[in-house]
C-alpha cells in the first residue's frame, strides 16, 4: 500500500474536525471521499448533509453557521468554480468564517497538469482573495487546525487543497 506517513487517512482527518468543533459537514460526495464520507456518516458528533449541486454548500453552511453551528464544506475544485457567486456573496460579503475542503481533481506534484479544473483552482483562488493550504497526507494534518485559526481570524473562507485520496 505504501508508505503510510504519505497516506491522507480519514481518521487523522476526523480527529481534526472533532478537535476544531465542526458540527456539520455539507458536501456533495465524489469518488475520492469516499472513506472520510463513511467515517463521518456513522460519527454521532456530526450531521452530514449531501446536496445535489456544489452551489448548494455555502448557502446551506451559512444558515447553520448563522444559527450557531459550526459547519465546513466539502466539495471537489470543479464544485468550487461552480460555487463562486455564493462563495463571494455570502461568505466573503458576510465574513463567514468557513473552512472549505476541495478536492484537487487532476492536480498531481509531479508531472504536467492536463485537468482545466486544476490549472484553474489556485488562480481563481488568488483572483478571489482566498487564503489556502494544500494537503497532501497525515504530514499535513496540522494545516487543517490553522485553516480554521485563520479562518476565524480574519473572519473569511480558507480553503485546504486536497491534493490526495483519503484512506481508510
Amino acid at each position: 500500500m505504501g508508505n503510510k506517513s504519505l497516506q491522507l487517512s480519514a481518521i487523522s482527518v476526523l480527529k481534526q474536525l472533532h478537535m476544531n468543533g465542526v458540527t456539520h459537514i455539507v458536501s456533495l460526495p465524489d469518488t475520492e471521499s469516499n472513506f472520510l464520507h463513511t467515517r463521518i456518516d456513522s460519527d454521532p458528533d456530526f450531521s452530514l448533509i449531501s446536496v445535489a449541486r456544489e452551489g448548494e454548500c455555502v448557502p446551506i453552511a451559512t444558515g447553520l453557521w448563522i444559527g450557531g453551528q459550526k459547519p465546513i464544506v466539502m466539495i471537489q475544485n470543479t464544485g468550487l468554480l461552480e460555487s463562486g457567486d455564493s462563495v463571494r456573496g455570502l461568505a466573503l460579503d458576510v465574513n463567514f468564517p468557513l473552512v472549505i475542503f476541495v478536492g484537487y481533481r487532476g492536480w498531481t506534484r509531479n508531472g504536467k497538469i492536463k485537468d482545466s479544473a486544476a490549472i484553474l483552482t489556485e488562480p481563481t483562488l488568488n483572483a478571489w482573495g482566498l487564503q489556502y493550504y494544500l494537503v497532501e497526507s497525515d504530514l499535513d494534518i496540522s494545516k487543517i487546525t490553522e485553516a480554521f485559526k485563520q479562518a476565524y481570524m480574519k473572519n473569511q473562507p480558507i480553503v485546504l487543497l486536497i491534493g490526495a485520496e483519503y484512506t481508510s
